[in-house]
C-alpha cells in the first residue's frame, strides 16, 4: 500500500509499505478514504521534535471503512467509521473518568513515541487501529467522510476549547490564532452564544481567509484593544490560545479581563516562558491547558455539525495521497488553509 512517510525535517515521501493486519482481538484495519494534514504534523516536519524517527507513517486525522476487524470490534467490515486522534484503552481509571488522553496505554497515530507507543498514522491507504472498539466511531449517513475526520481531532479540539472556557450566551470571546483550530473555535463560540468573537492573527492572508469564513480577525497588536472596546474596557471573558507558542499565550493573557479564563489548546513544548504571575494574580485569571478528547466528546461534536458548523468549509485544497509532499509544503507556508488527502473513493 501507499503511505506518507517522514524522511527528515522538511521532507515527506509517499512510499510502499506493508498493509497492516490486526494484532489483537480489539484491533481493526481501516481502509482510509480521507485523511488530513494537521498543524500538529508540522512539528516533526519543521524539525521541532529532535530525534523524531525517519520512516514514521504520519497522520492522525482520517476516516474510511472497516477493512478487517478483530473479534471484539463492534463494527462490520465495510462500515463507515472515523477515528479519534487519541488512542486509549477505554478501560483504565483515567479512561473511565473520561480522561482518555491520560490513558497509560495511550498514544497518538503517526507521532512515533512522542505521546506513547508508536502507532503508524492514517495518511495511508490502510491503517491499523488499536482498541478499535473505543477509538473508532460510526460515521452517520448525514455526515461525509471529510466532515467526520474533523470530529476525530480539529473540530473537537475547537469545541473542547470553548467548553473549557465556559463560554456562555453574551460573553465576549477572544481566540489567538486564525488557523483551522482557531477559526473553528470562533465558530463554536458563536454557536455557544458569544456576543462577539475576535481572533488575533499576524498573517494578513489568514486574516482575510478568516473573514471569508465569517470570523473577525485582527492583528495581534490590535487584539487586546478590540476586546476591551467590546467590553467597556474590561477585556475578554475568555481567550482561547490555539497556536502553542509562548508569544501566543502571552497575547491571550494580556487580553483577558478580570476573573476571565485563558485556555491553551495549542501544543506547547517550551519551558522558557516567563509567566506574568503578578498580572494573573491581580486579575484573578484561570489558566488551563486542554487537549481535545474526541472519544468523550464526539457525539456532541456531531451535533455541532448538525447545528450548521460545516468543518469542510475551511478546506482549501483536496489533493490525492500521492501529492502529500506538496500538501505539506503548501500547509507549512500558509499557502493552504486546510488540506484533505483523498486516499480512496
Amino acid at each position: 500500500m501507499r503511505a506518507v512517510v517522514y524522511r527528515g525535517p522538511g521532507k515527506v515521501e509517499v512510499q510502499d509499505v506493508p498493509v497492516p493486519r490486526p494484532l489483537g482481538p480489539r484491533d481493526a484495519v481501516v481502509r482510509v478514504t480521507r485523511a488530513a494534514v494537521c498543524g500538529t504534523d508540522l512539528h516533526p516536519y519543521r524539525g521541532e521534535l529532535p530525534g523524531f524517527p525517519a520512516g514514521t507513517v504520519l497522520g492522525h486525522e482520517f476516516a474510511g471503512r472497516v477493512h478487517e476487524a478483530g473479534p471484539e470490534v463492534p463494527f462490520a467490515v465495510g462500515e463507515r467509521v472515523f477515528a479519534s486522534d487519541v488512542i486509549a484503552c477505554g478501560r483504565c481509571s483515567d479512561c473511565l473518568r473520561g480522561r482518555h488522553y491520560q490513558c497509560g496505554a495511550g498514544s497518538l497515530f503517526g507521532y512515533a513515541d512522542v505521546a506513547g507507543p508508536s502507532v503508524d498514522g492514517g495518511q495511508a491507504q490502510y491503517v491499523r487501529v488499536p482498541f478499535a472498539d473505543v477509538v473508532l466511531a460510526h460515521t452517520p449517513d448525514s455526515v461525509t467522510d471529510e466532515q467526520a475526520l474533523f470530529v476525530g481531532d480539529v473540530l473537537t479540539t475547537a469545541y473542547a476549547g470553548v467548553r473549557a472556557a465556559r463560554c456562555e450566551p453574551g460573553d465576549v470571546l477572544g481566540v489567538v490564532g486564525a488557523g483551522p483550530v482557531g477559526v473553528l473555535a470562533a465558530r463554536c463560540g458563536a454557536l455557544a452564544g458569544a456576543a462577539e468573537v475576535v481572533v488575533a492573527e499576524p498573517d494578513a492572508r489568514r486574516r482575510e481567509q478568516a473573514a471569508e469564513f465569517g470570523v473577525r480577525a485582527v492583528a495581534p497588536a490590535d487584539f487586546a484593544a478590540a476586546l476591551r472596546a467590546a467590553t467597556g474596557g474590561r477585556g475578554a471573558d475568555a481567550v482561547i490560545e490555539a497556536v502553542g507558542s509562548d508569544t501566543a499565550l502571552a497575547c491571550a493573557l494580556d487580553a483577558t479581563g478580570p476573573c476571565g479564563t485563558v485556555v491553551a489548546l495549542g501544543a506547547h513544548h517550551s519551558t522558557a516562558m516567563p509567566f506574568p504571575t503578578g498580572q494573573a494574580f491581580a486579575r484573578e485569571l484561570s489558566v488551563r491547558f486542554t487537549v481535545g478528547n474526541p472519544i468523550a466528546l464526539r457525539d456532541r461534536v456531531l451535533g455541532v455539525i448538525r447545528a450548521g458548523v460545516d468543518p469542510g468549509g475551511i478546506v482549501t485544497h483536496r489533493l490525492p495521497l500521492e501529492a502529500a509532499a506538496e500538501a505539506y509544503r503548501l500547509f507549512d507556508r500558509h499557502r493552504a488553509f486546510k488540506v484533505v488527502l483523498e486516499c480512496a473513493s
